[in-house]
């Protein structure tokens, strides 16, 4: 049975319903020097209690609150808002967070913990791995200690950090364990988010941007997505990868990969079995952008690529690392299937549009 997956970041109004029903009842991009960005790195060996962790870090947790308007049922001017967290990376005002917490927002206000608030400047998003970078001008604000995932154990403990439901009085704490490393998951046909850290730390809507902290008050990952009508099943960036998109948009305002020129979407059993395909994973062509290095190539639509020099290619998320790690003007290898055949050429990594 499929499931359901719910981004953590809350409209105000359903934050308002919440309430209400409580009431009744080659070339490679690695991560970025944290000291480039004016990030502070982890430095702490020992184990600290919960509520240390939370003394310590609950200064440098951010609430987001983003504005918009859109046309309404009769195109009137409809107004929006929603509500997430995000983390001070640096004392100059960067602040990492979630891409959907700020996609389309037309203003966004960040709040400290102190009770202060300040217009924020969207320095850019980018939809995988679901991390964006926001900007306040701020005095004396406390940066967020940086950890790394590549030492994360099964079973270690978490603590989740966020403005869970848009609650007044500050970010809710919860605390539980990594449950699993590794995990991936389908936002949409297009889209799948690789590498996540699965945990049963409650994650609410609100929750989107927040910390994942481990026991030495290091953030490890950014709290990005819980399942509908399942408890104890929420997600997180690793931050290692959100770390990555962030050091890029810092950098440039965007991040560059390499451009293959299709529009993918991920392979179910039901389109392999549609198109003849004999794979169960893989990332199926929708559509080939003329003279891009997969037309070069002779890619075809409803080929289904499932191998990019070696590496194997089993949804769009690991297509998307594949090209944040393979740049523009890099030769890469292609395997894909068409029909029952396997083909394998070589094609050159082109610029994204309109960059």
């Amino acid at each position: 049975m499929n499931k359901r997956f719910r981004l953590a970041a809350l409209p105000i109004a359903l934050a308002l319903l919440v309430l209400l029903l409580a009431a009744c009842g080659g070339s490679s991009t690695a991560t970025p020097n944290p000291a480039s960005v004016g990030v502070t790195s982890a430095t702490n060996s020992a184990e600290l209690a919960t509520v240390d962790i939370v003394r310590e870090l609950t200064p440098s947790v951010v609430q987001i609150v983003t504005e918009s308007v859109a046309a309404g049922a009769f195109n009137e001017p409809a107004p929006s808002s929603g509500v997430g967290t995000g983390i001070i990376l640096s004392e100059d005002g960067y602040i990492l967070t979630n891409n959907h917490v700020i996609v389309g927002a037309q203003s966004i206000t960040v709040t400290l913990n102190n009770g202060e608030s300040f217009s924020a400047e969207l320095v850019g998003g980018d939809p995988n791995p679901d991390a964006a970078v926001v900007k306040i001008d701020a005095d004396d604000i406390r940066p967020a200690r940086i950890g790394s995932t590549a030492s994360l154990q099964v079973g270690e403990p978490v603590i989740a950090i966020g403005h869970a439901l848009a609650l007044r009085g500050g970010p809710t704490v919860s605390k539980g364990v990594i449950s699993a490393l590794g995990r991936a998951i389908d936002t949409d046909p297009q889209t799948t988010i690789v590498d996540l850290i699965q945990t049963d730390a409650s994650i609410n809507p609100g929750n989107s941007g927040g910390p994942l902290v481990n026991s030495r008050g290091e953030v490890v990952g950014i709290n990005t997505a819980g399942i509908q009508g399942t408890q104890g099943i929420g997600f997180a960036i690793n931050i290692d990868d959100a770390m990555a998109i962030a050091g890029q948009l810092i950098e440039r305002g965007y991040v560059e990969r390499g451009f293959l020129g299709i529009s993918p979407v991920n392979l179910t059993p039901g389109l392999a079995m549609q198109i003849g395909v004999p794979a169960a994973e893989g990332v199926l062509v929708a559509r080939v952008v003329d003279d891009s290095g997969a037309s070069q190539a002779g890619v075809q639509e409803q080929d289904v690529i499932i191998e990019l020099s070696g590496e194997p290619i089993r949804n769009t998320g690991d297509l998307s690392k594949f090209l944040l790690t393979h740049l523009p003007g890099e030769e890469i290898t292609i395997k894909y299937l068409r029909g029952g055949d396997e083909q394998e050429e070589r094609a050159t990594l082109g610029e994204r549009p309109g960059r």
